[in-house]
């Protein structure tokens, strides 16, 4: 990029983000998320870091915060409240240490803390008495919300009697810290919304704010906020940062220093982020990431400024779920089924830990109801180890230069002719010999779900293809190792291995078959169903769409798949020569007795120590209940393990209860194993 161009995406950046903080700071509204927000601060600093000449006194790198809200009494601040800059990994953290260690001449200790996801505010006693309480603001003027203040326990109305073991503290005292809103808070407050018909709070964050700036105390005092201190920007007479924290928490201020961590390089510190991402969960406050000061206060101190933020300190953010990103192009992929699926590829970008640069944008309609095109920057979302969405395009940074996209008339696999069948929002290829549909069936039915068939991934599918050795499922059953043992990286003793593999798997459970058959709109859930419904393949087989439609939670577009698969003259070909390679196909009926899960929709996410993630999903069937990939507001149970991440925040906003390991496992009627 020349620096024409830097100038160009800088000012979009800069307009798109005051724009965005100002609907936060000032309005108490968002449009999009903070992780998304804090991706393009990020990319700014990044630009204005290349080109300083385009550094400006206005830029957003350059200032706290918005304008105070008029319908408070403004409150100057005798000491500016500063921001930090942000780091995303351990390389950036340490690249900020080289920088601090040049400054210094020495490697310095840390005192790294957790940072609470709320609002800043000033307190100011004279004497030992409240007598002011100020929101950030602008950094130099905020917001006079004492009132409000007063109503939250968690900060002491007098402190004078504290002060006395301190023989240098002045008569005047300013301590800073963050108001937040308890999780168990948050979760009533977004339940008495949605019961009186009113929007939820999207984060906690926002519904604190919100309480701070209510003209009415009482309403606040209702919403039941808490804080916790970080700062005191008064002389007291100490030489550390860990000695403040130390005297807020004598001084009766809550300053986590029973979860802060002194450190004596940066290696301590990558271990204290590491441990506040695992116990994050278990905190009664939302944290988005780890605060790091240089300890010692005459060396922060020396460190100065850059911009308007400290050198000496910094917010080492957790892996953001989004981030924002430009669409460099837009591809499609051809599935099992033959459904074409546009695809994003992305300017790399660091999101929830890694690096990606592709996004699913599902179909056509999709694109369209979102307004993607071709070179907009968008906010994608990320969930654990799934590909990401295209969540939001930001229009605003468009630079006249983005091209519309449109579906493609031929498969970019094979040239045939794509349709889109009625009533239907995909588009197909017409080939069902195509190459990407019968590699992609393959991978289908060797998977975990399916015939789970160890040693035979993506690579060793595409090698036995090209060898011309598989064309479909059936194929496998005809390998023998002198087959396989030509190929490459394969030897007479991992040819032998693939071989029995294969030779295991002639003994299967009809859900199993059902499910890597890849009937269209047949997921695990319904192969399940069907197995228990039929009971064998030949009932199913010889099923009518009447007798279709009469399995629980089949409908006429499910039923119409499964009936012309098994009607189809290719499919039925390939099912015939398959189950002649078959020696049993097996059926146990679960009959689940009445259980609290009966019937209910339930959701695992992170890790459970007593059961892995197919281990939980057989004992929710057997307990009668339904397994669900995602959050929505008919999930009834979000089964909470180590590391939840997004789905249990999604649950905590829908208000879907959260169950943790020791009620899933009293629920299933197992004990929860040590």
């Amino acid at each position: 990029m020349n620096e024409k161009e830097a100038r160009i995406r800088i000012e979009k950046l800069r307009k798109e983000i005051n724009h965005h903080r100002y609907l936060y700071h000032v309005l108490d509204r968002e449009e999009i998320s903070d992780a998304a927000l804090d991706s393009l601060k990020h990319e700014l600093a990044e630009l204005e870091g290349q080109f300083p000449r385009l550094v400006t006194k206005d830029s957003p790198t350059q200032r706290v915060g918005g304008v105070p809200l008029e319908k408070f009494e403004k409150a100057p601040h005798a000491t500016r409240m500063m921001s930090l800059n942000d780091v995303f990994s351990f390389e950036e953290m340490q690249e900020w240490e080289v920088r601090i260690v040049k400054l210094l001449g020495k490697k310095p200790e840390y005192y790294a803390e957790l940072k609470i996801d709320g609002l800043a505010l000033s307190m100011r006693y004279e004497d030992g008495e409240l007598v002011r309480a100020a929101t950030r603001g602008d950094g130099r003027v905020g917001e006079n919300v004492t009132e409000n203040a007063k109503t939250i326990e968690a900060i002491p109305l007098t402190i004078g009697e504290y002060t006395k073991k301190y023989p240098r503290a002045p008569r005047v005292i300013e301590v800073r810290g963050e108001v937040y809103m308890p999780k168990k808070n948050f979760d009533a407050l977004n339940r008495e919304q949605k019961k009186q018909g009113k929007e939820p709070f999207a984060n906690p964050r926002n519904a604190a704010a919100g309480a701070v700036r209510q003209l009415d105390p009482r309403v606040t005092a209702s919403r039941r906020l808490s804080f916790l201190a970080y700062e005191c920007v008064s002389d007291i007479g100490v030489k550390k940062h860990s000695q403040v924290h130390e005297f807020l928490q004598d001084i009766g201020f809550p300053s986590g220093t029973r979860i802060n961590r002194l450190c004596k390089n940066i290696q301590e510190v990558e271990k204290f982020h590491e441990d506040a991402i695992r116990m994050r969960d278990r905190l009664p406050f939302w944290v988005d990431g780890v605060v790091v000061n240089v300890n010692t206060i005459a060396d922060f101190a020396s460190l100065g400024f850059v911009g308007k933020a400290p050198r000496g300190a910094v917010a080492y953010k957790y892996p953001a779920e989004q981030a924002t990103t430009i669409v460099e192009d837009i591809g499609v992929q051809v599935g099992r089924t033959g459904v074409l699926t546009p695809v994003a590829h992305l300017k790399p970008v660091r999101v929830a830990g890694t690096t990606v640069s592709r996004a699913t944008l599902h179909n056509e309609d999709e694109i369209q109801r979102l307004g993607l095109k071709i070179g907009d920057t968008v906010i994608i979302e990320k969930a654990g180890d799934i590909i990401p969405d295209v969540v939001q395009v930001l229009p605003h940074l468009r630079t006249g230069k983005e091209k519309i996209f449109h579906m493609p008339t031929r498969c970019p696999m094979c040239g045939s002719r794509v349709v889109k069948k009625p009533g239907e929002v995909n588009y197909y290829c017409t080939n069902p010999k195509c190459f990407a549909i019968q590699q992609e069936g393959l991978e289908h039915f060797v998977s975990k779900a399916a015939f789970d068939i160890e040693g035979l991934g993506p690579k060793v599918l595409e090698q036995l293809r090209a060898a011309d050795l598989v064309k479909d499922p059936a194929d496998l059953f005809d390998l023998k190792k002198e087959d396989v043992e030509p190929l490459e990286r394969f030897a007479e003793k991992s040819a032998d291995n693939l071989v029995k593999a294969i030779d295991e798997k002639r003994d299967i459970q009809l859900y199993r078959l059902i499910y890597g058959l890849g009937i269209s709109h047949v997921g695990e859930q319904t192969a399940r169903a069907l197995a228990d419904h039929f009971g064998t393949i030949e009932s199913l087989r010889k099923a009518s769409q009447e007798d279709l439609r009469a399995v629980p939670d089949i409908g006429d577009v499910v039923a119409e798949s499964i009936y012309s698969y098994f009607r189809d003259t290719e499919h039925k070909k390939a099912f015939e020569r398959l189950l002649r390679r078959l020696e049993h196909i097996t059926h146990e009926s679960v009959r689940a007795s009445v259980t609290p899960l009966s019937g209910k929709s339930v959701v695992v996410t992170g890790t459970l120590k007593g059961m892995s993630r197919d281990e939980a999903k057989e004992a929710i069937r057997v307990a009668g209940g339904k397994w669900s990939s995602s959050v929505s507001k008919k999930t009834d149970y979000v089964v909470a393990g180590k590391d939840p991440g997004s789905k249990a925040e999604k649950a905590y906003t829908l208000g879907v209860p959260i169950l943790h390991e020791q009620k899933f496992f009293s629920m299933l009627g197992k004990r929860k194993n040590s």
